[in-house]
């Protein structure tokens, strides 16, 4: 088998990186226009990995924040996406350890009076960005330390001579919506479920590999009418061990029991745990939360956007089950604009909210108050 046979598709490329950032292992990043850089995510970097990318490339490193914890840290932005940080002892970091703690807001009150922060002001390429995408899809804190290797040929040489991978910027960037795009149906079995026992669990996954999402499809729904529909991020606390912090649990539940009473329907089960940022990091905003921060603060605290979720994925698999049109059972208004641009008409969208409690009242006021629930 040549080389060229045996070529990675770009998927399986950003699955490779996602899973060497995970390890604290840098990764070559090839952008488009010839240049490239030698990344690591900022959570993980060890002292002897920066040191190393730092010599091979015979260049700085930088340490790459999102807008929105450069915010927190009163950055000034003058990049568009993300925010670049030279390696310097005053009004910025001088160590990989530093580094992380400027990533890390469960550390902001360790170091109160740091700053002022000097960014670079130059254009960048979409390396950068990428890099920070690399470690939100490795669902790490949205942070890396980077160095610019003097030309594309260079960088891919010194990265084959110590056996690192390689991958395009853009497949990086692009990574969600190829996802998304490539999903197909994997696996489907008969499951009775506690509140539908005419149900049935149906696995999507991309075509290359990757994450699994799954469709619960509730008795036999006329595919040329619109469909009941809810789509569920999964929720580990909510969904699995009946955390009060949150109503995911009885969404869950209440949607199964409620689209069986209804004669049937589906419910689209997500891999988009903490609305995009992954369990670790929303226990890390259960965290901040404690300390005063509503759950969009918290996020954004952390780096991320208040929501980082997509909705391709669930509107790839409403068309891979057949369904076109659907009646939403939902409280948020950004689910029906985000399948509607994507081709799924929503006829109608149907309340679907349970009772607070004394643990999730504030979360779910914020809901209402910042991000337009109608709840």
């Amino acid at each position: 088998m040549t080389t060229e046979q045996f070529s990675l598709s770009p998927l399986v490329q950003v699955e490779r990186a996602i899973g060497d950032f995970r390890r604290g292992l840098p990764v070559l990043l090839r952008e488009a226009n010839g240049s490239a850089l030698f990344a690591v995510a900022a959570e993980l970097a060890r002292p002897e990995t920066v040191q190393a990318i730092t010599g091979w490339a015979g260049a700085a490193p930088v340490l790459i924040l999102t807008h929105q914890r450069a915010a927190t840290l009163k950055i000034r932005l003058y990049t568009p996406e993300v925010v670049l940080l030279p390696q310097t002892g005053k009004g910025g970091w001088d160590t990989p350890e530093a580094a992380s703690a400027l990533a890390d807001p469960s550390r902001d009150l360790e170091f109160p009076l740091r700053g002022p922060f000097n960014a670079l002001r130059a254009a960048q390429g979409d390396g950068w960005q990428a890099a920070v995408k690399l470690a939100k899809l490795a669902h790490l804190l949205p942070a890396a330390i980077a160095v610019a290797a003097p030309d594309a040929q260079s960088g891919e040489a010194l990265a084959r001579a110590q056996d690192l991978l390689q991958v395009r910027t853009g497949a990086v960037l692009s990574y969600d919506v190829a996802a998304a795009t490539a999903l197909i149906q994997v696996a489907g079995a008969r499951v009775p479920l506690a509140g539908a026992e005419a149900a049935r669990l149906i696995a999507f996954r991309p075509k290359d590999g990757g994450l699994e999402h799954f469709a619960i499809l509730i008795g036999d729904p006329d595919r040329h009418q619109p469909v009941l529909a809810r789509l569920h991020s999964e929720c580990f606390t909510g969904d699995l061990i009946g955390s009060l912090k949150c109503d995911c649990g009885e969404q869950l539940r209440g949607a199964i029991k409620q689209i069986n009473e209804a004669g049937g329907g589906v419910l689209l089960y997500l891999a988009q745990e903490g609305r995009g940022i992954g369990l670790i990091n929303k226990l890390r905003a259960y965290g901040l939360q404690d300390q005063g921060f509503d759950t969009n603060q918290a996020n954004e605290r952390l780096g991320f956007s208040a929501d980082e979720r997509i909705f391709l994925p669930a509107a790839r698999m409403l068309r891979l089950l057949g369904f076109s049109e659907v009646r939403l059972m939902s409280n948020n208004p950004s689910k029906v604009s985000g399948l509607e641009q994507l081709g799924v008409r929503v006829v109608e969208r149907v309340p679907h909210h349970f009772p607070s409690n004394a643990h999730n009242w504030f979360y779910l006021n914020t809901k209402r108050d910042k991000s337009g629930h109608l709840l």
